[in-house]
């Protein structure tokens, strides 16, 4: 069963996925465990801000394009580009073909290769087209995609901080989240944010209730795929791995809203 969240965990998951001024004081297992659980949270709250950025520009005249730019780029800002950074070197890790060790010293180097550029186009050119797409057919259509797809990114986080996943370096934020998560718990979670994707969802139909927890399923379904894939390639995740999860299941959110 789920407690209230902690003030330690809301400031670990706010202090360490986000640019919000918020300092984190605990360092430990058990405010990572308690922030890796909040970390849907700390969505959440960058989702509504990403929505009401492109909600402003709707209100004062701009295309549907410009408002889903603006949207896709305020978790970039809020994030400090840390997920786009971690999904391009995690692109070039994989896309090396090389041992765990070397892979993992190419995703380590500040420069992105051909595979991490690639990766990140299409990506985002993903996020920019459902956006424009589900802003088309409504601003609340949007607003609410924007929130799910945030939420769902930041709900993969907590999965893939659960027990069992190791981490593939002794140091790093991967290392300081890997396995700190209960299984149980972040099944909890998972239910949680699927029950509210849909009830938030209810209010613009009963499709879109179905819809929007099919979403968020999907995103963090196709997450894990790739979070196995890169336990098995390098080992065990790392910080650029949680940023290459938490891209991958946006990316998959705002796609399945678009479907149907």
């Amino acid at each position: 069963m789920l407690r209230t969240p902690s003030p330690d965990g809301l400031r670990f998951a706010f202090g360490t996925l986000t640019v919000f001024p918020v300092e984190v004081t605990r360092w430990d297992r058990e405010a990572a465990r308690a922030g890796m659980l909040c970390a849907p949270l700390a969505g959440l709250a960058v989702g509504v801000t990403a929505a009401a950025a492109g909600l402003l520009l709707l209100l004062l005249g701009a295309g549907t394009l410009l408002a889903a730019v603006a949207t896709a780029a305020v978790p970039a800002v809020l994030t400090r580009g840390l997920h786009l950074d971690g999904l391009a070197d995690t692109a070039d890790g994989l896309g090396s073909g090389k041992p765990a060790e070397d892979a993992l010293r190419i995703m380590k180097q500040s420069d992105i290769g051909p595979f991490g550029v690639l990766t990140l186009v299409f990506a985002l050119l993903a996020q920019v087209a459902a956006l424009a797409q589900v802003y088309d057919a409504s601003w609340a259509h949007g607003a609410l995609a924007a929130v799910v797809s945030a939420t769902a990114a930041r709900l993969a986080l907590t999965l893939a901080a659960r027990t069992g996943v190791p981490a593939a370096r002794p140091e790093g934020l991967g290392a300081a989240v890997a396995g700190v998560v209960p299984t149980g718990a972040a099944a909890t979670v998972t239910a949680v944010v699927a029950a509210s994707a849909a009830g938030a969802g209810a209010f613009l139909g009963a499709y879109d209730a179905v819809r929007t927890a099919l979403a968020v399923l999907c995103a963090v379904a196709v997450a894990e795929l790739l979070l196995r894939h890169c336990v098995r390639r390098f080992g065990g995740v790392t910080g650029d791995v949680f940023g290459a999860v938490a891209e991958t299941a946006a990316t998959t959110a705002l796609v399945v809203l678009v479907l149907g």
